[in-house]
């Protein structure tokens, strides 16, 4: 019992540490820290690299505490994570009619049905998952940079957007990902984003945004492998007043990573199409079901191997 007290409170002060050290900027971080510079002679910081947020932003974007999933039969695998919110102030300032719409989202999360556009997460129908919620899904995405331009890819569905650093223009047509228009201030890449599809998921909690929403990004590289993301939303539609999101985008150092394809557009077509064939689904997934081949055991002692 006494050796393991002693190994609780070494990994209790392993982590005392850890944390100290994160707060104090360690690796390089801090107001102090300028980042590379550009290869194309601008002297404007390299922002260039695969990024990721750890946090549980797509989930909720507000503080929540861990909660089931939708279906039971899934446990732990479904379940909802807890996570501490993003957004400054804690809670989005929402009309009263827009809050009571969030619940409603929430409660049609799951309906995939193609001809009910305002219903059902667009990331279960495999849809591009706009800004700012591809910036902090749990995949990595990654950034190109150019002195005209500014390229995003993601992970999910394959999206991606086009900064323009030159020639801004309002976008021609609404679409998922918005159109963006970028800048520098300072060391801070700020980008404009509008011309969104009705509506605008935000979260899988169902917080959203209408068409008509604004989102002025800001990207500035605080370390050697953190860039500062923050985000403020305008949406006169939907909410009381612009509100903001802030969180640190880790950059993955592994030589190896990339961005490999999420094509997930095949894994939605039985839930949305799927009530169109004529073969009838089974009630229970076959995963859910024992199966008939019994389960491997270790040889006995003795035993051939």
């Amino acid at each position: 019992m006494r050796n393991r007290a002693i190994g609780l409170w070494m990994v209790g002060a392993g982590v005392v540490g850890l944390v100290a050290g994160c707060g104090t900027g360690g690796g390089g971080e801090g107001a102090e820290y300028r980042a590379p510079r550009s290869p194309y002679g601008n002297d404007k910081p390299d922002l260039g690299g695969i990024y990721q947020a750890m946090n549980t932003a797509n989930w909720d974007l507000e503080d929540h505490p861990m909660a089931p999933g939708a279906f039971w039969q899934l446990g732990a695998l479904g379940g909802i994570p807890p996570g501490l919110g993003v957004v400054e102030g804690g809670a989005i300032p929402y009309q009263p009619w827009a809050l009571e719409r969030k619940k409603v989202n929430f409660r049609n999360r799951l309906i995939a049905d193609v001809y009910k556009s305002d219903m059902g997460d667009p990331e279960l129908k495999c849809y591009l998952p706009g800004v700012p919620r591809g910036n902090y899904m749990p995949y990595p995405f990654q950034i190109v940079q150019t002195d005209r331009y500014v390229l995003m890819a993601y992970t999910f569905a394959n999206a991606n957007r086009i900064i323009n650093m030159e020639n801004h223009k309002e976008s021609s047509v609404d679409t998922w990902m918005g159109w963006s228009n970028g800048h520098w201030e300072g060391d801070t890449l700020v980008v404009e984003v509008t011309g969104f599809n009705d509506p605008v998921w935000l979260d899988r909690a169902g917080n959203f945004a209408s068409g008509g929403l604004k989102v002025t990004e800001r990207f500035t590289r605080s370390g050697p492998n953190i860039v500062q993301y923050e985000a403020t939303l305008e949406d006169p539609t939907v909410f009381t007043r612009p509100w903001k999101i802030s969180m640190p985008l880790y950059r993955n150092v592994d030589p190896k990573a990339q961005i490999i394809e999420y094509r997930c557009v095949e894994l939605t077509e039985e839930a949305l199409y799927g009530r169109l064939t004529k073969q009838a689904k089974p009630p229970v997934p076959p995963e859910m079901t024992p199966s008939e081949v019994p389960v491997p055991q270790p040889p006995s002692q003795g035993q051939d191997r």
